[in-house]
């Protein structure tokens, strides 16, 4: 990039792609004009994420956040619906924790856009909680794809939270039109033919321990605190596929 004398930086695709536009901006100073092909959010927020020796960090600032987003539908068309389906969900869990932080046509797609965007400005304004702890660590140590685990983890970390967040999943259910928000999420995603379980991401049984020792090193807010062997017993859930259960709080 240097050695071309690049004077901007444009990215037109997912948010891997947006990533390794922030990746060099933040070493660079360049500014960044990001046009999205799925429905990440990574556009809209002043986080980066970068893996190294098996483990991901993530950094945030001002000079992260991309100064220019274009947003076309017809560029989303060609999206897979199966990608379509993990990215949207991926978006949703922006969106899930902010509050306690079939073919489609192009209507249905620009909605999707739109929401996307919104759910990226939630992921951008508040903290991360669990869910945003726990994908990264099966992401980055495990090599687990991005939007695909998070459509598979979020019912089960929603279900984990809801005892000590009522009030936010009795919003969601109502959202979703169901009188549990976990178990909506996770029928949502059967409804629609999206991954529903870790094994069928090919993660192995045995890194689930490992994974849930890992996700809880070090504090960080959540409702409730996270605890290893709570989190583990909800890896175990999600690595089977099983239907989210109501447990009691941080087990």
């Amino acid at each position: 990039m240097r050695e071309q004398s690049v004077d901007c930086l444009v990215a037109i695709g997912g948010g891997s792609t947006t990533g390794l536009a922030k990746a060099l901006a933040v070493r660079t100073g360049l500014p960044q004009v990001i046009v999205p092909t799925t429905y990440a959010g990574s556009e809209v927020t002043s986080v980066l994420g970068e893996t190294e020796d098996g483990r991901k960090t993530t950094r945030s600032g001002p000079h992260i956040l991309p100064e220019t987003v274009v947003y076309d539908v017809d560029l989303a068309l060609g999206l897979p619906v199966a990608v379509s389906v993990t990215s949207a969900v991926n978006a949703m869990a922006h969106a899930v924790e902010a509050l306690y932080a079939p073919k489609v046509d192009p209507e249905a797609r620009e909605d999707l856009l739109r929401a996307a965007r919104l759910a990226g400005d939630c992921l951008g304004a508040v903290g991360m909680g669990l869910h945003h702890k726990l994908c990264p660590t099966l992401g980055g140590a495990f090599d687990m794809p991005h939007a695909a685990t998070h459509t598979v983890v979020l019912p089960h970390v929603m279900a984990y939270n809801a005892p000590a967040v009522p009030e936010v999943m009795f919003r969601i259910a109502q959202a979703l039109g169901t009188d549990d928000a976990a178990r909506g999420v996770h029928d949502l995603v059967v409804g629609v033919a999206g991954p529903t379980s870790l094994r069928e991401l090919d993660m192995a049984e045995a890194d689930l321990a490992p994974a849930a020792g890992l996700a809880t090193a070090k504090p960080y807010p959540n409702p409730p605190e996270p605890e290893r062997q709570g989190v583990e017993i909800l890896l175990v859930d999600a690595w089977h596929g099983r239907r989210p259960a109501p447990r009691p709080e941080g087990r």
